[in-house]
């Protein structure tokens, strides 16, 4: 999936955790915990190189090029989410879970792609969840109508949780 449906993806993860602590629609944190969803659904892409992730962080990128790690493999994996969930302070629960959802909303929605991840690195295998001829590729039409049901999911959540006097 590209950056765009990774962002939009973290985006509807913050949102729900925005709903879960019944943060108020429009106010600072609401902001932040938008702004730090579109960032950290990307995030994972910070392994393939060329990626507006793997130029933010060239260093980072560059480690994980020079050790061999591949696209779709640590940086998607359930290990490596885990050591993100030990790695980050949970000081404030709000953009805590908003950053563990937001990233884990990026291996999720690779699961439809053809190529799958490795979800269980080390172990190479990828997994997807669609059969090949369903699966969506990068950059497709069903990618950007993919795409498209995220953004619906996520305004429908946005006028529920207005219309709920949040």
């Amino acid at each position: 999936m590209l950056q765009r449906t990774h962002g939009v993806a973290g985006v509807v993860a913050a949102e729900c955790v925005l709903q879960y602590f019944h943060i108020p629609l429009w106010s600072w944190e609401t902001a932040g915990a938008v702004l730090l969803g579109c960032f950290a659904g990307p995030l994972a892409d910070i392994d393939k190189p060329g990626s507006v992730m793997a130029k933010l962080f060239f260093p980072l990128s560059a480690l994980l090029k020079a050790l061999h790690i591949h696209h779709r493999t640590l940086t998607h994996s359930i290990l490596f989410m885990a050591l993100l969930a030990l790695a980050a302070e949970p000081t404030n629960p709000l953009y805590y879970w908003t950053f563990l959802l937001a990233y884990a909303s990026h291996p999720f929605i690779d699961l439809f792609n053809e190529q799958g991840v490795a979800l269980l690195w080390p172990i190479r295998k990828k997994i997807r969840l669609l059969p090949k001829f369903l699966a969506i590729d990068t950059g497709s039409r069903a990618e950007d109508v993919f795409r498209l049901v995220l953004v619906g999911i996520g305004l429908w959540l946005v006028i529920r949780y207005a219309l709920a006097g949040m």
